[in-house]
């Protein structure tokens, strides 16, 4: 795989992996704690008023299944047909939409929807900067484009036994901070960049969720933000570009 460009089959790849792996399958332990503080930080910033969300690479459809209570209309988008198809079944809510589609080419017109949610999906991308552009363009005015992935994560490669070269862990292709993710996207109509960091990982190691996965996301964020002011070790980010 080249992380600089499109020269690796990306449309076939994640084809194959939504069919080969189940994004279904509920996790356990203090995975499924970060996966829920994940979801909620990103949550925390979506505007109440936002009617129009799209879910980029919507896995189990969670969004769909936070937001559609709510009266919210929610576009479920991944290249493959699998979990769009999974997520609309088992909703079976006319306000769900599920779209098969490339997130570098978006079947959405400029300035149309009202938040965009990529959670765990620009680690993956060849290009970041043209994924957020795309993202970008067809964000409303005032818009949000909510953006989560690990935080200074250390890449980790493995030899591939079928082609015998080095394929990065969970196809992970690149790491980012505050500083790379902020500097993806410099045009005139971005309002405002900003982020949080959390999920510190000492807390993590100690397997404090038994304890803290009681608590409610305000005072586990207190926790955590405490946490990382004594050890800086924080293994999330979720970022937000706001549109003018």
């Amino acid at each position: 795989m080249n992380s600089s460009n499109s020269k690796f089959d990306y449309l076939t790849h994640y084809k194959i992996d939504a069919e080969e792996f189940d994004y279904f399958e509920e996790r356990i332990g203090p995975a499924k704690h970060e996966e829920i503080r994940v979801h909620e930080t990103i949550i925390s910033q979506v505007p109440r008023n936002a009617n129009l969300i799209l879910d980029v690479g919507c896995g189990s459809g969670w969004v769909a299944k936070k937001f559609l209570p709510f009266s919210k209309k929610v576009f479920s988008l991944d290249i493959s047909k699998t979990n769009p198809l999974k997520i609309h079944n088992s909703l079976n809510n006319n306000n769900h939409f599920p779209i098969v589609a490339d997130s570098f080419r978006l079947p959405f017109k400029d300035n149309t929807l009202d938040c965009i949610i990529a959670s765990e999906i620009i680690e993956h991308t060849y290009n970041p900067s043209k994924f957020i552009k795309e993202l970008f363009r067809v964000i409303s005015k005032g818009g949000k484009l909510i953006i989560s992935t690990p935080y200074k994560e250390k890449l980790r490669y493995h030899l591939c036994i079928h082609c015998n070269k080095k394929t990065p862990e969970n196809a992970h292709l690149h790491s980012f901070d505050e500083n790379v993710l902020g500097e993806l996207y410099k045009e005139d109509d971005l309002k405002k960049f900003y982020f949080i960091v959390f999920g510190n990982k000492a807390l993590i190691f100690l397997r404090t969720h038994i304890i803290l996965q009681y608590l409610p996301y305000s005072v586990w964020y207190a926790i955590d933000w405490l946490a990382n002011k004594i050890y800086e070790k924080p293994l999330h980010i979720v970022c937000v570009y706001e549109k003018k």
